[in-house]
């Protein structure tokens, strides 16, 4: 069983990286979630990130980089747009996809002539990745730390409960406590005249179109497959029902000005759209380790961050 290393000094992560190099699987954290980590250039690690996730072979992954020398290894006919969104939010909850170079094989991008790229905004992270980058590495290909379609986990203990049995001895969990954003990435394609988003995430619409002066494009017709796009998604083994209310004996996740109806089990009472999207999975966790039948969700108001939460309880919700 991979164990949990809680002190992440550069030794230990030095140690991590090297890990990577070999074929190892490493667990780290980032500031919306947990990924977990293998070569981005290694098949054969890739391969078995995936049958450990149970991730379909088309899905693909997300690189991550240490710094900005490494996009042009990875990434060709970068607009300038491109460029500005990265100097103004890397590193930061940002993925932006861009055509990619011969060094992006399929076994990283899907089958599909794009990369997504990020640079993370966590220590742990961005000092791995760094590290990795002095033993010869470009980047590390890091979904999320769980099952496919599962919920994401924002701690090292959901990891360790989630992905235990399938992960190998020297794979390494490496805690960097909770996350402190909570949902995954903003996905930006890049490969248009005009940016569009693909997944919503901290990084806003507004925030894009403030960086780069340009307006955000509705996504087109051509679909281009990225995490986190599949309809039934982040779903705990409980029945997500999106709710103003719930009923006895069922769990409840609503802002905290909603009460809680009598019988009902408060899962999360969050005052701000922040701290709902950082809170959101650990309560839907909490609700199987509770044996919940079905968790009453009721979605926050208004655009932004609050988009990206009800993207993810929705998905949550869907029963197919």
């Amino acid at each position: 069983m991979a164990s949990i290393i809680s002190q992440c000094s550069l030794d230990v992560l030095r140690q991590a990286a090297e890990n990577l190099k070999s074929g190892g699987l490493v667990a780290f954290p980032t500031e919306t979630v947990y990924g977990i980590g293998a070569d981005a250039e290694n098949q054969e690690a890739i391969s078995r990130m995936y049958n450990v996730k149970n991730r379909p072979a088309d899905h693909p992954v997300i690189v991550h980089i240490a710094d900005l020398d490494e996009v042009d290894y990875w990434a060709k006919e970068i607009p300038d747009y491109a460029i500005a969104l990265m100097r103004d939010y890397w590193p930061g909850p940002m993925t932006l996809l861009l055509h990619r170079t011969a060094k992006a094989e399929d076994f990283v991008t899907g089958n599909q002539e794009i990369v997504g790229l990020r640079i993370p905004a966590h220590t742990v992270a961005i000092n791995l990745i760094q590290e990795f980058k002095k033993v010869g590495g470009h980047g590390i290909a890091a979904p999320s730390a769980n099952r496919y379609g599962a919920v994401s986990p924002t701690d090292a203990q959901a990891v360790q409960s989630e992905l235990q049995e399938y992960l190998e001895p020297r794979d390494q969990i490496l805690d960097g406590g909770p996350s402190l954003v909570g949902v995954e990435s903003t996905i930006i394609d890049c490969t248009k005249a005009n940016p569009s988003i693909l997944r919503p995430g901290a990084i806003t619409a507004e925030m894009i179109e403030h960086s780069t002066g340009i307006i955000v494009a509705e996504p087109d017709d051509v679909k281009i497959r990225v995490s986190g796009s599949h309809k039934q998604h982040y779903a705990p083994k409980a029945k997500v029902v999106v709710a103003n209310s719930a009923g006895q004996g069922e769990g409840l996740i609503a802002m905290s000005d909603i009460e809680t109806p009598a019988g009902v089990i408060r899962l999360a009472s969050p005052r701000t759209i922040e701290e709902y999207a950082r809170t959101l999975y650990a309560a839907l966790r909490d609700g199987d380790t509770k044996g919940l039948q079905t968790i009453n969700i009721t979605p926050p108001q208004g655009d932004g961050l609050a988009l990206a939460i009800r993207d993810r309880i929705n998905r949550a919700a869907s029963q197919s």
